[in-house]
């Protein structure tokens, strides 16, 4: 389908679902959940999925008093500290779940995820990550639970083994083609030994997510540091997602996506990770891809949020155009993701460090 003006305000919703873009709430925590805000959400057609990270949850810990009664039973029974935060996490998880559980069953298993990271120690090698998957994935015991891995090379050998045992996978911070390429070089590889086990391909869902708007930012900063091409600023999120979206299609018109696809596999889907970012939402649609936006995106998309149809679908000519144009002006698509790649481990590990030293303040005090 090409770009198309379509009626702005709370039909853009249904808009997005008809281009084939599931909307998802990003940054889920306790609060949205006892508030009943991911209730309403879900039954207002706003969120057909949800995800989170641990510096969400250790912000809402910190400032809220949503975990309160949880955390204190488990100061009572003296639980140790990386137990606790798998048992704060496992609920939300769990109740996040079972919140979405219609959605999931009225798609038949194409939506109604929610999304998780494993808890590990910061810096955790690839066997720990995919065993705190596994834990994690377990300990949630929902069909709808996805787990959260980096796109690092730890990540993805976790991420290969959890799709081998049949737990669905949610691959964030892919910041370039030549990772999106590893990514899917992954998911093929896992799916096909989940294949080889005797598991049902058919219930082993996968997300490949940009972080589009830190693609933006770290493009435009470059931009300005040499005082070029103000004009450019803006475009290189757009152009990273058409060329990832072509790989995305190429990849199921491959002999290796067919022989899986016959033994019942679903394809990977592409989300859109634009946080409060709304143009982005407009700016990024075509079929088989999700937008994740923060519940005030939400709110916006669907007051103001105006559509121009499938943007991404036969434009990697433009892409490529757009990419040297930029490489011209100073901006290294490869030092960018370098970047953005190292920022996303440094933030892990602060997020878990902080998530974790806010669990242990609450269990003492």
């Amino acid at each position: 389908m090409g770009e198309r003006t379509v009626t702005s305000g709370g039909e853009v919703l249904r808009e997005l679902l008809a281009e084939g873009v599931s909307p998802w709430l990003d940054g889920l925590h306790r609060s949205l959940l006892t508030s009943g805000t991911l209730t309403r959400l879900v039954a207002g057609g706003r969120a057909r999925g949800a995800t989170t990270d641990p510096g969400v949850l250790a912000a809402e810990v910190s400032g809220g008093t949503s975990y309160a009664q949880q955390l204190s039973h488990l100061a009572c029974r003296s639980v140790p500290l990386t137990t606790a935060v798998q048992a704060l996490c496992a609920y939300d998880l769990r109740t996040a779940c079972d919140e979405l559980r219609p959605v999931f069953a009225a798609t038949q298993g194409l939506d109604g995820h929610v999304s998780m990271d494993p808890v590990v120690y910061p810096g955790g090698c690839a066997g720990a990550l995919a065993d705190a998957a596994v834990a994690l994935h377990r300990a949630a015991c929902r069909p709808n639970a996805l787990v959260k891995l980096p796109a690092t090379d730890d990540g993805l050998a976790a991420a290969g083994e959890c799709l081998a045992q049949g737990i669905g996978v949610h691959v964030t911070g892919i910041c370039s083609v030549q990772r999106y390429e590893q990514v899917v070089d992954v998911w093929f590889a896992g799916l096909e030994r989940a294949r080889d086990a005797g598991l049902d391909l058919s219930v082993i869902p996968s997300l490949a997510a940009l972080p589009v708007a830190r693609i933006d930012a770290e493009a435009d900063g470059r931009l300005r540091d040499a005082g070029a091409a103000p004009e450019l600023r803006g475009t290189a999120a757009l152009a990273v997602a058409r060329l990832v979206y072509r790989q995305y299609e190429e990849g199921l018109g491959s002999a290796r996506w067919r022989v899986l696809a016959a033994a019942g596999a679903r394809p990977q889907r592409l989300m859109w990770a634009v946080g409060s970012g709304v143009p982005y939402v407009e700016s990024l649609v075509a079929w088989g891809t999700v937008s994740a936006m923060s519940e005030a995106a939400l709110g916006a998309v669907v007051e103001r949020g105006r559509l121009r149809g499938d943007t991404l679908t036969g434009q990697d000519g433009a892409a490529r155009a757009a990419v040297a144009r930029l490489e011209r002006c100073g901006v290294s698509f490869g030092e960018v993701a370098k970047t953005l790649e190292a920022d996303s481990a440094k933030h892990r590990v602060s997020s878990w460090r902080a998530l974790r030293g806010v669990v242990g303040e609450r269990l003492r005090a």
